[in-house]
């Protein structure tokens, strides 16, 4: 199974990657995309859909042995591992949003020396990823334009019944309670207890 936790810019994916990795280990294998496809540039949008589908690869590889893919640290959206090449052959995909609101997502940003005058972008894409949780459908140009043209996202719409992503506001939680909500979510989700997405060949 690969596991998902995303979101925006200063909503903590790094930070509980980093503080849950041992404790899910052997099981989970954690990882962040440029551990799975170097970064040799500035990210791009078709580099970061193109790691997606190695970190979907790697996933397919651990679950041969019963483990399990840990992808954190990136805002990668839910639809481009869905829409990833090999995303079939997984077991199954869970997905875990990580949220905040404007003003502590600000804050966050401003605290680690972000331009604050691209602070405006940082929202807009959070808000994005608000509504894409619920509706995978929800303004697909925002990362199929100029995206890698080996994607599927004609799965979007077959995904849109069963999409389940599960979403956790960091705002007023400190970075330890965050890891123990996620760690509770992917045991719960490797259990079985929470629904995942699954993705068909046709």
């Amino acid at each position: 199974m690969l596991l998902l936790v995303t979101g925006a810019s200063g909503v903590g994916k790094s930070t509980v990657r980093t503080l849950v990795s041992g404790t899910l280990a052997p099981v989970v294998e954690s990882v962040e995309l440029a551990h799975v496809l170097p970064l040799r540039a500035a990210p791009t949008k078709m580099w970061r859909q193109q790691a997606a589908e190695q970190a979907v690869r790697r996933a397919v590889e651990l679950q041969t042995a019963g483990r399990h893919l840990l992808l954190s640290s990136d805002p990668v959206p839910a639809a481009e591992i869905v829409a990833a090449p090999s995303a079939p052959q997984l077991d199954g995909i869970a997905v875990c949003l990580l949220d905040a609101s404007p003003e502590a997502q600000t804050a966050r940003l401003t605290a680690r020396g972000d331009d604050p005058s691209v602070l405006h972008h940082h929202h807009a894409f959070a808000e994005w990823m608000r509504k894409a949780a619920t509706d995978p459908l929800h303004m697909p140009e925002v990362i199929t334009t100029n995206g890698w043209d080996q994607m599927r996202w004609d799965r979007l719409e077959r995904a849109a019944d069963s999409w389940r992503v599960t979403t956790i506001d960091t705002s007023e939680l400190s970075p330890a309670q965050v890891a123990e909500a996620v760690s509770t979510w992917c045991r719960a989700s490797i259990d079985g207890d929470i629904p995942t997405i699954h993705v068909t060949h046709l």
